[in-house]
């Protein structure tokens, strides 16, 4: 499935301006400015390695979460929700100490 076909019209985030109105912000806006703070705030004498995989266990540990409440522990469901093999979601949830 291409990206522009996919819907993301929920993968958003309510916050408050100012004036204490809701703003809905995409999961994209935030996920690009975290990754700015992390580059503002970064040692500059480490060299970084593995942003990639950190970044994918920050996003995968709570999907994995939220699709296993979704449900109810029925890993073929989940695994078909997230377009993946259900043997490449058990290593997935063995990782990261969910099985």
């Amino acid at each position: 499935m291409s990206e522009e076909s996919m819907d993301t019209e929920f993968l958003v985030v309510n916050t408050k301006d100012k004036k204490d109105k809701v703003v809905k912000k995409p999961l994209r806006i935030l996920i690009k400015k975290s990754l700015e703070n992390y580059f503002l705030h970064l040692d500059n004498s480490k060299c970084i390695t593995n942003l990639y995989q950190l970044m994918l266990s920050e996003l995968e540990r709570p999907l994995l979460d939220i699709i296993m409440q979704h449900t109810r522990g029925n890993q073929t469901r989940a695994a078909l929700i997230m377009g993946i093999n259900r043997s490449t979601l058990r290593k997935k949830l063995k990782r990261y100490g969910m099985n």
